[in-house]
């Protein structure tokens, strides 16, 4: 028997008026996270320097495109995890609303920790500047954990069709990242290429277990 479009007792008309708002919110989310990887892009500039010497000042250039990759690569599996979620979410209400904002705060504020790792980095301040963009992603991290946990909790804002082992597997993967990106702020006091290193590790967890997971978008 071919699965209902829209839930039992649930008129077209409602579910395509539900449909319509998360899809307004994950636009405008889109537009956000689009904007602050675009903005990355900033921090790489064609150097300066007398002829014959390009190659070297490129090189020199280094932390910049470490910087620019870690965060390009972050930004990337944190929108991927993001449109995952909205695969499940149904609904929306005023303080999803805002939690949703609050994440996308912090989004915008990427391109600022990056360009500060670009130019200490390898300065007296690089354990500063590391610790201001291990300082964000926990913030992203907690963020992100207080959107997904308010609309999965008691499947609050979640689709009814959905298998609630895909809610778990969002949730367990999720656990990891507070305490994950937590470490690399603590580690950027101590010890600034693990920090750094850390936080790109954790880009690459969180893709692989994005792609594993993967739910499917419900008909």
């Amino acid at each position: 028997m071919a699965t209902p479009r829209w839930p039992a007792g649930e008129s077209e008309q409602t579910a395509l008026a539900q449909e319509k708002e998360t899809g307004r919110v994950e636009a405008f989310s889109d537009g956000v996270f689009a904007i602050a990887i675009t903005l990355l892009i900033l921090e790489l500039k064609v150097p300066k320097g007398p002829p014959g010497t390009l190659l070297a000042n490129l090189v020199a250039q280094w932390p910049t495109y470490l910087s620019y990759l870690t965060s390009f690569v972050t930004i990337l599996v944190m929108w991927v995890n993001h449109h995952q979620m909205f695969n499940l979410i149904r609904r929306t209400n005023v303080a999803f609303l805002f939690l949703n904002g609050l994440l996308l705060l912090f989004i915008t504020v990427v391109p600022f920790p990056t360009a500060l790792v670009s130019d200490h980095l390898l300065g007296p301040d690089s354990k500063t500047a590391a610790a201001v963009f291990g300082g964000t992603y926990f913030g992203i991290a907690i963020a992100f954990n207080a959107v997904w946990r308010y609309a999965s909790g008691g499947l609050r804002l979640i689709d009814p069709r959905v298998d609630v082992r895909s809610v778990e597997a969002i949730t367990r993967a999720y656990r990891v990242g507070p305490a994950a990106y937590f470490t690399t702020f603590i580690l950027a006091f101590v010890w600034v290429p693990a920090s750094l290193g850390l936080n790109l590790a954790l880009a690459v967890f969180f893709a692989v277990t994005a792609s594993i997971r993967n739910p499917t978008p419900l008909p």
